[in-house]
């Protein structure tokens, strides 16, 4: 047998007769599964317009959002396309000086989704929020090589199309520039390597003072940690990160910066030898002849002297106060207990402490940092506050 067709029409009218015939309006409502709201309404049309007002009407809204007159939108898109750097409130202003008392003004929001909706916004990129990044508390460095800072520059393009990563270090206190180096990219290795050179003519710092980006941090790694500054710590150095988005926080590198670029890449080298020479021409002047407000007009070399504290490789850590050290895995884990526990990857070969402070929980210590506590049930490194933002003495 096949299936009745119901036509609503034919229902709305058999509602609306059944209803001029006497029958109640919540029994019919009830037989036909429709609500009273909607039973009033059928009835209200049939009296308004009769039959015709039983039938299907527009869905269409009567106003659309951000809809204007096809003159009103095409002279927005010229306007933009006039001025490309200009955005909505701007824009906006302009159809107000133009038109005013003509025709009605569109919102912002209507100029800005018309210029959306002809690919004429810019789409910013959204931000990751897990791990963000955080500054540390920052020092005030009172002599040479309390603190040193250090960035890369901008990158840009060599004359012969390649890029140029400078390295950057300068000493907080006397404004000495320890390098700069042209790298080919921000890669650790390379860094790692430009620092051993560098910690091998001058020495140690107490602290080193660096952004939040790679390769002096790492936005998925345990505290923000990097395997270069992972490096820092097990020399005995302090690590001080600024807080994003606030570069003042290193001001006097970035001032620096801004010389460098003047002064060295315009025009760039033609390969990065050219431009090594150019760099190491830089950092002679700025530290020898180039002299400073800021220290009584003496050049930096009139104030900087080597670190007393000399680089001998990385020195073996011990635990005498822990029940025993265990080795980080390459994959970052520890294993306990015939348990695998997920540490940090950036920590892959450095050995870590760990003591038992109640029954399963297990209190783990990278040098003199604890790192946080491991619940043997859970499998897991339960952190704690930031330890890597206060200076504290080298371990003995």
């Amino acid at each position: 047998m096949p299936w009745k067709e119901c036509n609503v029409m034919d229902e709305r009218l058999k509602f609306v007769a059944r209803l001029l015939d006497g029958e109640k309006m919540a029994v019919l409502c009830r037989e036909f599964d429709i609500s009273r709201k909607t039973g009033y309404k059928i009835l209200t049309r049939y009296n308004a317009s009769g039959l015709e007002g039983l039938t299907d009407r527009s869905r269409r809204p009567y106003r659309h959002a951000n809809q204007l007159p096809f003159q009103i939108e095409k002279l927005i898109v010229r306007l933009k396309q006039d001025k490309p750097t200009w955005g909505a409130p701007k824009i906006r202003e302009r159809l107000v000086r133009k038109l005013a008392g003509d025709v009605r003004i569109p919102a912002k929001s209507t100029v800005h989704a018309v210029l959306d909706r002809h690919g004429l916004v810019s789409q910013a990129r959204t931000r990751k929020r897990a791990n963000k990044a955080e500054g540390t508390p920052l020092s005030q460095a009172v002599a040479p090589n309390d603190l040193w800072c250090t960035d890369f520059k901008g990158e840009f393009r060599l004359g012969d199309g390649r890029y140029c990563y400078p390295l950057t270090v300068t000493d907080q206190a006397s404004r000495y520039v320890l390098t700069c180096e042209a790298l080919e990219s921000t890669k650790e290795a390379p860094v790692i390597e430009a620092f051993v050179r560098l910690f091998k003519e001058r020495g140690l710092p107490l602290a080193m003072r660096s952004d939040n980006g790679l390769p002096f941090a790492s936005p998925n790694g345990l505290y923000n940690l990097s395997k270069l500054s992972v490096w820092w710590l097990r020399l005995g150095i302090a690590i001080e990160r600024i807080r994003p988005g606030n570069p003042q926080q290193n001001g006097r590198h970035e001032r620096m910066h801004l010389t460098l670029k003047k002064e060295t890449t315009r025009p760039p080298g033609m390969n990065a030898l050219q431009q090594q020479a150019r760099f190491d021409s830089f950092v002679n002047e700025f530290n020898h002849e180039r002299p400073h407000e800021g220290l009584a007009m003496r050049t930096p070399a009139e104030v900087y002297a080597p670190s007393s504290t000399a680089y001998e490789g990385l020195p073996e850590l011990n635990y005498p106060f822990h029940d025993r050290d265990i080795l980080v895995t390459a994959c970052g884990r520890i294993c306990m207990m015939r348990k695998r526990i997920n540490i940090s990857i950036v920590l892959a070969g450095q050995r870590l402490g760990i003591k038992e402070v109640d029954e399963g929980i297990w209190l783990v210590s990278f040098m003199h940092y604890d790192l946080g506590y491991i619940d043997l049930e859970q499998r897991t490194l339960q952190t704690i506050d930031n330890p890597f933002g206060t200076r504290l003495s080298p371990m003995s």
